[in-house]
């Protein structure tokens, strides 16, 4: 059945392409990357001259029991949407698949393309990292592109990728990220207005670019957007930076926190990571990972996120582990060579990045309290009780172990869990959380240590305990010196460190 989904998709290919606008040629049925949204930006983008003589590149595709159809649409795209002297050879990964598909039939498919392709097999289950380490080993071109195995890249992609390589070495740049449906394989078009960044749980998050970098390139859209994170599926990188700075984590397992390790080593340790806005491959974004973690998903990202903290946050990492104090229980293994590359490399402290690259980072950078916010009354605390942004603060028996009950007040004012604010938008509130905006008004909160109140300055109201209307939501009122209204702010005990 794989073979006869792949046959529809070729004939689509070489029979019924037709140029959609902006230079792209799509399926038949798919929209190019620029739907009406970015009509301007990709008609620019084709005016755009690149040098002749820019870097080969080897694109290197991990894949594990993927579906005929997905992978076969990936190496197809590389081979018939990019210049064929810019293309070294196609590097497929086996990470230990078991469909026999995937086997001799794909070895015997894959050497009738134009392009070389190289079919190399993990002897055990690694793992995305150890994987691409791997495929990277075995590339010869000048230029090595990760790509997923389940993508469709547009005309005109790689160009802009390998001319901003060719500008600085030292630059690892990633297309925009097009999102095509699991369900339909509808292809719709990503944005040039979001970002890479992350949360206190160091979860991976797109954010709206922010003014200053809009600034920067002065309203120049096609002009590359510098961005303090990658998602980590689709980058292009020189192969031998990428030696340099330290390739991947190697003691890091399977998949997970390697995107955010990756980034923040190359902006701390003297390199520059940009989203290429000229540049766009569609991606399958899957509802559910269809393959397993050996050991569990979360005690392997854990472990990976203890790494990364470990080796490249400095004390910054307290808010990773307040928030989630389970993890300082995981086994993360031996780090020294990481500290000894970060030493070796001479990068900046994590201060820095966030200073200079991530200034509005959700982890702030000058914070006078991180932890509980208690009520001095009823020795209940606020609690986010896991809900989500638009909804109401709770507040709750204080437990002491961080996680919905670790809260900063900023030296900016803020009272924040996570990328939540607590806001408060009208007399006698309610107190939600909305995401941080950082511009004062409705989410600026006057602590007085001495009188022990957070004054919330639009409404003049102070912060006070739960009504008996609802015991499990705190309330806003008139100042009146109540012991309801005072709370102590105070810092966690990081758990015992293992």
């Amino acid at each position: 059945m794989h073979v006869d989904i792949y046959r529809w998709g070729q004939q689509q290919q070489e029979s019924s392409q037709q140029d959609l606008g902006c230079g792209v040629l799509a399926l038949a049925l798919l929209p190019p990357c620029c739907l009406c949204a970015q009509l301007l930006l990709c008609e620019t983008c084709k005016t755009k001259v690149y040098p002749d003589n820019l870097p080969t590149t080897s694109v290197v595709i991990v894949f594990h029991n993927e579906a005929w159809s997905t992978l076969l649409r990936t190496v197809h795209s590389v081979i018939n949407r990019s210049p064929r002297h810019m293309i070294e050879e196609i590097v497929l990964v086996d990470d230990a698949s078991e469909r026999d598909f995937l086997k001799r039939p794909l070895e015997s498919y894959v050497k009738k393309l134009k392009v070389p392709v190289n079919v190399i097999r993990m002897e055990q289950r690694s793992g995305l990292i150890r994987a691409r380490l791997k495929g990277a080993a075995v590339s010869k071109g000048q230029v090595i592109t990760f790509l997923d195995a389940h993508c469709e890249c547009t005309v005109g992609w790689l160009e802009p990728l390998l001319a901003r390589i060719k500008h600085d070495r030292r630059t690892v740049v990633c297309p925009i990220i097009d999102v095509i449906s699991d369900d339909t394989f509808e292809y719709m078009a990503g944005s040039d207005m979001t970002y890479g960044g992350f949360n206190w749980k160091l979860n991976f998050r797109w954010y709206p670019v922010p003014q200053r970098e809009m600034d920067r390139r002065k309203g120049d859209r096609t002009l590359p957007v510098r961005t303090p994170t990658m998602a980590g599926g689709l980058f292009s990188i020189d192969r031998d930076y990428f030696q340099e700075i330290g390739t991947y984590d190697a003691g890091m397992d399977i998949w997970g926190g390697e995107n955010l390790e990756i980034s923040f080593r190359i902006w701390q340790c003297g390199g520059t990571l940009e989203i290429v806005t000229c540049s766009h491959v569609g991606h399958v974004f899957r509802k559910a990972t269809p393959y397993t973690f050996p050991g569990g998903t979360g005690q392997i990202i854990n472990k990976n996120n203890r790494r990364l903290a470990e080796v490249w946050m400095d004390e910054f990492k307290n808010f990773f582990y307040i928030i989630s104090p389970g993890v300082t229980k995981v086994d993360y293994g031996d780090i020294s060579s990481r500290l000894g590359l970060r030493q070796k490399l001479q990068c900046k402290p994590f201060s820095w990045y966030l200073e200079n690259i991530y200034p509005d980072s959700q982890i702030p950078r000058h914070y006078f309290s991180l932890g509980e916010i208690r009520n001095v009354e009823t020795n209940q605390c606020l609690d986010n009780m896991a809900r989500k942004e638009n909804e109401k603060v709770g507040i709750f028996n204080c437990h002491g172990m961080g996680g919905n009950q670790v809260f900063s007040y900023t030296a900016n004012k803020e009272i924040r869990t996570d990328d939540l604010c607590l806001d408060v938008s009208k007399l006698n509130g309610p107190v939600t959380m909305l995401k941080c905006h950082h511009l004062k008004g409705n989410q600026l909160w006057e602590y007085d240590p001495v009188k022990l109140t957070l004054q919330h300055v639009n409404s003049n109201q102070c912060l006070d305990k739960a009504t008996e209307e609802d015991s499990q939501v705190p309330s806003i009122r008139d100042c009146n010196g109540s012991r309801s209204q005072q709370w102590l702010l105070r810092n966690v005990t990081l758990p015992e460190i293992f």
